[in-house]
């Protein structure tokens, strides 16, 4: 088989959960014609952009230190991604109230709300690499949030950008029977686990995509929360 020469590119998801009697995540459907994963619901998430390393973004030593170990991107870029996308593909914001008076290009319709970027909160939760002969492939860090950290009306959608639609809160039990990406699945299985056990220490599964074998590891061995 020739060697895969599509280029790899760093990324951030964001899985944000909500907490009610009924656990649930929030997704949204990629349009037809998207050249990655096109008509697949997903969460929240895309390709960290350069702008991203010039955000200041408080991220959790903990945190900071499994990201630091896992990528040669500084932990607030892979963050502040997380948080840029959640922005611009549902309106959601998560941070902190505050004046950002001089934000970079790309940010300025978030700091127009009166926010600056916090991931104070935000837990490294998963990492996938897209598998080997996809037209784009990305070396994807997922984050999980909770939605009672939000700053913004979690029903509130109307300030999305149009890269997904359908948006809405998919309950945990219901997920799987919409039109998923495979990693997606894996990660709600994750999900899933940790919403039955949330006191039980949290590891960082990484779905590695390798020609020889499609396995979730386990990087750094447990890390508590």
């Amino acid at each position: 088989m020739a060697p895969d020469k599509t280029a790899l590119r760093d990324a951030a998801t964001i899985i944000v959960l909500r907490r009610d009697d009924v656990p649930s995540v929030l997704m949204g459907q990629r349009g037809a014609g998207a050249a990655f994963m096109p008509s697949k619901f997903v969460f929240p998430g895309g390709a960290v952009d350069p702008v991203d390393h010039r955000v200041p973004v408080k991220v959790p030593v903990a945190e900071a230190t499994a990201l630091a170990a896992d990528s040669v991107l500084p932990p607030t870029a892979l963050a502040a991604a997380a948080i840029r996308e959640l922005w611009e593909e549902t309106g959601q914001i998560i941070g902190a109230p505050g004046p950002w008076t001089d934000p970079p290009q790309g940010w300025r319709g978030y700091a127009a709300t009166g926010h600056v970027p916090d991931a104070a909160r935000l837990r490294y939760f998963f990492r996938a690499i897209t598998p080997q002969g996809r037209p784009r492939r990305f070396d994807a860090r997922f984050f999980l949030a909770d939605a009672a950290d939000l700053m913004t009306d979690p029903d509130d959608f109307g300030r999305a950008e149009d890269e997904l639609s359908l948006l809405q809160w998919v309950p945990l039990a219901q997920a799987r029977t919409f039109d998923l990406p495979f990693i997606a699945e894996v990660v709600l299985a994750e999900l899933v686990a940790h919403v039955a056990n949330p006191a039980a220490p949290l590891t960082v599964p990484f779905f590695r995509n390798d020609d020889e074998a499609h396995l979730v590891s386990r990087l750094n061995g447990a890390r508590l929360i």
